[in-house]
C-alpha cells in the first residue's frame, strides 16, 4: 500500500439492494489484481451475499469468529476469491449462519468483536473492504467506526438520492460521516463516482477483470474509495495493471 492510500474502506449501503456486494467484490478485485492483498468482510449478515461468490464449507464464518469462536484466528475464516490473476490476493470472510447465530451477531459485544476482527485484517492486507447493510444495527455501527472511510451505495433513483442524504444524517449521529458517495445502476448528482448496471450473473462476477468499461468504473471507485487513482502521472494505476486481463 502506498502513501495515501486508504486501509479499510466500508460501502455502506443506502438502501436496500443498492449493490453494495457485487461492488464489494467488484473492488476486491481490481486492486487484487492491481497487486494489492484486499480482504473482504462481511457485516451484512442478514443477506449474507459474499458467500454466493465461494464455493465449498464456509466453516467458520464471520458470525463464528464474533460468537462462538472468537478465540480463532481470522485466517481460519477467509476463503481466497478466485480470480483470473495472481497478482494480489483476494481473500473473504463471508457470513453464512443460521438464524440464531446471526441474532447473536448483532450485540453490543460482538460488535466489538467485528472491529477488532476490522483492526486484525488491516494488520495483513493492504485493504481491506466491509460490505456493509444500512446503518441501523450494532454490526453496522462497528464496521463505519472502524474503517478509514466511510462510502455509501445508493441505487441511482430518487428513492437512492434521498437515502445518501439520510444516511449522512444517521453516520453523523453515530459519530461518523460518510466519505464519498458512490451510485449503482445509473448517475446520481450527490455520486462521486458511478457503478454501471452489468447484466452479468454473480456466477460471472467480478467483470471488472474482463470487461474494460467496468474496469474503469471500478477504477473510478477505487479513487474515491481507498484513495487510489489510476490516471495520476505516468503510472497507468490499475487500468494499466489490468490490461492484460481485460479482453473487452
Amino acid at each position: 500500500m502506498s502513501d495515501g492510500d486508504v486501509g479499510t474502506v466500508a460501502l455502506v449501503g443506502a438502501t436496500g439492494g443498492a449493490g453494495t456486494t457485487r461492488l464489494t467484490v467488484e473492488l476486491g478485485a481490481l486492486l487484487a489484481a492491481d497487486g494489492r492483498d484486499v480482504a473482504l468482510l462481511d457485516a451484512a449478515f442478514a443477506t449474507q451475499g459474499l458467500s454466493d461468490y465461494l464455493s465449498g464449507r464456509l466453516d467458520p464464518d464471520l458470525t463464528a469468529l464474533l460468537t462462538d469462536r472468537r478465540e480463532a484466528p481470522l485466517a481460519d475464516g477467509l476463503v481466497d476469491v478466485p480470480i483470473d490473476t495472481d497478482a494480489g490476493r483476494l481473500a473473504c470472510c463471508p457470513a453464512a449462519a443460521p438464524f440464531e447465530r446471526l441474532a447473536r451477531a448483532k450485540s453490543a459485544d460482538s460488535a466489538q468483536a467485528l472491529e477488532s476482527r476490522i483492526a486484525t485484517a488491516a494488520e495483513t492486507f493492504d485493504h481491506v473492504v466491509v460490505d456493509t447493510p444500512p446503518v441501523a444495527a450494532n454490526q453496522s455501527v462497528a464496521a463505519v467506526n472502524a474503517a478509514d472511510r466511510v462510502v455509501v451505495v445508493a441505487p441511482a433513483t430518487t428513492r437512492g438520492r434521498d437515502a445518501v442524504q439520510r444516511m449522512r444524517g444517521r453516520l453523523d449521529d453515530v459519530g461518523s460521516s460518510v466519505d464519498a458517495a458512490v451510485a449503482t445502476r445509473g448517475d446520481l448528482s450527490v455520486a462521486d463516482a458511478v457503478f454501471p448496471e452489468t447484466a452479468a450473473a454473480v456466477t460471472d462476477a467480478p467483470t471488472c477483470l474482463d470487461e474494460r468499461s467496468v474496469a474503469a468504473a471500478v477504477a473510478d471507485v477505487a479513487s474515491v474509495a481507498v484513495g487510489v487513482d489510476p490516471s495520476s502521472g505516468e503510472d497507468p494505476g490499475l487500468l494499466g495493471s489490468v490490461g492484460e486481463f481485460v479482453s473487452r
